[in-house]
């Protein structure tokens, strides 16, 4: 079964039942968690809200002035809650005259962000109800190879990744490529549709950069489109290296793992800072209906998985085990198994990972 992932917002502001068409007793869910509902069930329309939501339609009819006042016409068919496809008003579709614009306004009408994803243009912006600021973004660099200055990779970087037992041909399907210049630099092109929205870096002694200002997104996330399962992994290489097991359903967070878990209760989306990639990459996560985390086995990793699985429902993940490397110690992430013990002992970690609750549980045991 699919899943929606639904704003996570205190149920003394927030009726639930503005979004969907549920059963009285469903109207009140526990909080703590991003709630998750089958995806069939319809959006009612702004039109349609409830008697005692003014308050939402009033900010919805504030955030698509906003847009209308730097250039995004957002008429009728612009549904809260989705992902809309619009007319750029700086490129205008470019000379295909394609409807590039993505918008999203959050159910409520709290919050809207938008993206051109034409590669050269890349406008984007976002704005609040209840405030006369919009943050408009024009990227400093171009969303191209050119743009970001990347090449080839050369043999360097290609005996590297045949260290980590990564082929060339893994790495083509990826576009992985590298710097211009004399540094050697990996990049990690991540794309959605196809289209560039952006680029990691990476030197080969672990030191990590992204462009500055741009969406934060998985890596890999066209690998998922139709995909009702996934694996998200902690790094660019473990993505790489579960492909050469056999997986290509799986994605990796853009920015690593937090030093411990976070005791406050979880944010509504817009303030959830740190993880803005989960709602930047909603649209495609509300197909899934299993997440098997395969974060690393270190404190941090363990501290992600935690996060992820509370922003994404515990009950739809799975958590794998790392196999051991020595007597003392264990391997620590998907490349470290494929390194050390093969592609057959890496897919044995996945088909063997454990609900989420069941893994917790017996660790605390």
């Amino acid at each position: 079964m699919a899943f929606t992932i639904i704003q996570q917002l205190k149920l003394s502001n927030y009726n639930y039942a503005s979004i969907f068409t549920l059963p009285r007793r469903s109207n009140r869910v526990g909080n703590g968690r991003l709630i998750s509902f089958p995806r069939n069930v319809p959006v009612i329309h702004m039109e349609l809200l409830e008697d005692g939501n003014t308050s939402e339609i009033t900010k919805l009819k504030e955030i698509k002035h906003k847009l209308q006042l730097v250039g995004i016409n957002c008429d009728d068919s612009c549904i809260p809650g989705r992902f809309n496809r619009l007319y750029c008003p700086k490129c205008n579709g470019g000379q295909s005259v394609e409807r590039s614009l993505s918008l999203h306004i959050i159910q409520n009408g709290d919050f809207a962000m938008w993206r051109c994803f034409r590669p050269d243009c890349g406008w984007a912006g976002r704005t609040f109800a209840g405030s006369d600021n919009v943050r408009r973004l024009m990227l400093s660099r171009q969303m191209t190879k050119n743009g970001f200055g990347l090449e080839p990779l050369g043999d360097k970087l290609i005996g590297y990744f045949a260290e980590r037992m990564i082929s060339e041909a893994t790495l083509r399907r990826n576009s992985v490529m590298q710097l211009s210049g004399d540094q050697v630099v990996i990049a990690f092109p991540y794309k959605k549709d196809g289209v560039l929205v952006g680029c990691k870096f990476r030197t080969v002694e672990k030191k990590y950069w992204q462009e500055r200002g741009t969406e934060k997104w998985f890596y890999g996330l066209d690998d998922i489109n139709e995909a009702a399962e996934i694996i998200i992994v902690e790094g660019e290489i473990d993505k790489l290296a579960m492909e050469e097991a056999g997986f290509r359903n799986c994605i990796s967070v853009p920015c690593g793992a937090p030093s411990k878990v976070s005791v406050r209760e979880l944010p509504p989306w817009e303030k959830d800072t740190g993880y803005q990639y989960l709602w930047n990459c909603k649209e495609y996560l509300d197909k899934v209906s299993r997440v098997i985390l395969a974060t690393d086995g270190d404190q941090p990793g363990q501290a992600l998985a935690e996060e992820l699985a509370r922003r994404l429902g515990k009950d739809r993940c799975w958590r794998v085990h790392w196999p051991k490397k020595d007597e003392f110690f264990f391997l620590n992430d998907a490349n470290e198994v494929l390194k050390s013990l093969g592609t057959v002992a890496l897919k044995e970690v996945i088909e063997n990972a454990e609900l989420y609750q069941l893994n917790i549980s017996s660790q605390a045991a």
